[in-house]
């Protein structure tokens, strides 16, 4: 009677015979070295008994981390609903100056003040449409602002696609 199994390899059905039991060799498709299994198929493999108090435990303990999982979920999503409460400005700024903080967000850029252009920036991003209608503006003009004069025009319309970026 010959041992049949497969291959841990290529999955190929092997046959061999029953003196290559409990011992190693080749597969003949893929050349392998595999595990030839022994012929008595009637030996019983022990187990150890199941915990069911591990079991328990262990059950436990995955109930008690999803409780807080959704526990701190939920306070992020109080915390957020806050923060963007908090974001939204209490005061709207007239156009001119809407205007003057995009200048000095284009200044302070060129000039590579990029933490005080931050913060200008968060002025301006939430004017949203109005914010862009001025920077096409800029974007536009022949004649730059006196105050954006002495940047290169190519360096000038890199800042203003940089602010539109954020606004939109």
């Amino acid at each position: 009677m010959a041992i049949t199994f497969h291959c841990e390899h290529c999955g190929k059905k092997i046959e061999a015979p029953d003196s290559a039991g409990s011992k190693w060799g080749k597969c003949p498709a893929c050349h392998n070295k595999v595990y030839v299994p022994s012929s008595d198929t009637g030996e019983e493999i022990k187990l150890a008994p199941i915990d069911t108090a591990e079991l328990a435990e262990q059950r436990r303990l995955m109930a008690e981390t999803r409780r807080i999982e959704q526990e701190i979920l939920s306070e992020k999503d109080e915390v957020l609903d806050d923060s963007a409460e908090r974001a939204v400005p209490v005061y709207d700024i007239s156009d001119n100056e809407l205007t003057k903080n995009i200048i000095i967000y284009l200044r302070l850029m060129a000039d590579g003040d990029l933490e005080q252009s931050e913060r200008v920036a968060s002025s301006i991003i939430h004017c949203g449409k109005r914010a862009l209608k001025i920077l096409d503006g800029i974007a536009l003009s022949e004649i730059p602002e006196p105050e954006l004069a002495d940047i290169p025009p190519q360096i000038l319309a890199g800042l203003v696609r940089t602010l539109r970026t954020k606004i939109r």
